[in-house]
């Protein structure tokens, strides 16, 4: 078991030591941990020997200069300069807040930025404005279309965080397909199989193959096949990646490079910059008093939690799961995964930093 601020000092540490300034490897670990505390495991420190390899094979710019390319005073082009997107991210946001302070809302997509950690965070960054706030992402292409056999898209989540008055904030963050890749990951390191619906074989047919990318396979869209509804996650995703990409300048479709892997494209090669995002800020009172929206939100909230419900279950709001695992960990610390720490251990070994 480890605290929260154990693995934040080692992650803060390890970024440092490629070059990372204090301010941004702070903000980068900070990120970094908030998905472990709010149990999306699999986008948390158990990626950090992932940023490394970005580093070591020259995809991951420590110390960039990110900086609007265009702008109108609601909008905004970003290059985040191969920075890493836990660092990118946030301070993108930080400019869509100020936007949208300025003339009730802001949106930003960005390019030539790397991975970002979890959607959520970002669109959080929000709530304390009184605004509702938008985060989305693409991704290397994972993820079989309805119907192809090739891997055309990302992951590609999309958060949307909206703030109550007493209650705590609807947070919806979720993957436009059946499973993030890193659901898969975790089930690598376990030895287990895939659930039925989360993947395709080279064939094109369903399986429980927990490593189908490397079998030939692919990733299904949010609701895994034509009759279960695999075409609206494919629109989900088509969306989050022509905002994020297309919109920004960033690679886009099948063209957006891997997370951690070496020798995908070289800088002048794809169709556009780095992985994109994409950001946004609505100021609340742009629509109606904020205490009173507030207000009816948690009359919403409390009206959704209270619904009849099947025998042994509740109704949930979106973060209510990440919500009561972050109080937990917290207070309990966090298990981590044994491949996970022996990943750790090596980084640490590597840098002359202790775990």
């Amino acid at each position: 078991m480890f605290s929260a601020e154990q693995l934040r000092t080692f992650t803060k540490n390890i970024f440092q030591s490629i070059g990372f300034s204090e301010e941004d490897a702070t903000l980068a670990a900070t990120v970094l941990i908030a998905a472990d505390l709010r149990g999306v495991d699999s986008h948390g420190i158990a990626r950090l020997a992932g940023y490394v390899r970005l580093f070591d094979h020259g995809r991951l710019n420590p110390t960039p200069t990110i900086k609007i390319v265009h702008q109108t005073p609601s909008t905004a082009v970003v290059d985040g300069d191969a920075g890493v997107g836990l660092v990118v991210g946030p301070k993108t946001m930080e400019i869509v807040i100020e936007k949208a302070k300025n003339v009730g809302s802001g949106w930003i997509s960005v390019q030539n930025s790397n991975h970002f950690g979890i959607a959520g965070y970002h669109a959080m960054l929000a709530l304390p404005h009184d605004m509702i706030g938008m985060a989305m992402t693409n991704a290397a292409p994972l993820v079989a279309p309805t119907f192809s056999l090739e891997k055309m898209l990302g992951t590609n989540p999309i958060a949307v965080a909206v703030p109550a008055q007493e209650e705590p904030a609807f947070v919806a963050d979720f993957a436009s397909t059946a499973a993030a890749y890193g659901k898969f990951e975790i089930l690598q390191r376990k030895n287990l199989p895939a659930p039925l619906g989360w993947a395709q074989d080279s064939a094109g047919n369903i399986t429980t193959d927990s490593n189908p990318i490397k079998n030939g396979g692919a990733l299904l869209p949010l609701g895994s096949d034509r009759e279960h509804g695999s075409h609206k996650g494919y629109g989900l995703g088509a969306i989050v990646d022509i905002f994020s990409g297309v919109l920004s300048g960033a690679n886009y479709g099948p063209w957006v490079p891997p997370f951690a892997t070496a020798g995908f494209m070289s800088a002048n090669e794809g169709v556009g910059k780095g992985t994109g995002h994409f950001f946004g800020a609505m100021r609340i009172d742009g629509f109606r008093p904020a205490d009173e929206f507030k207000a009816h939100m948690d009359t919403w909230i409390r009206r959704f939690r209270s619904a009849e419900a099947v025998e042994g279950k509740q109704v949930l709001i979106p973060g209510d799961p990440e919500r009561a695992i972050e109080a937990d960990r917290l207070e309990n610390g966090l298990d981590l995964l044994d491949p996970v720490v022996q990943s750790l251990e090596e980084l640490g070994k590597r840098f002359g930093v202790s775990l």
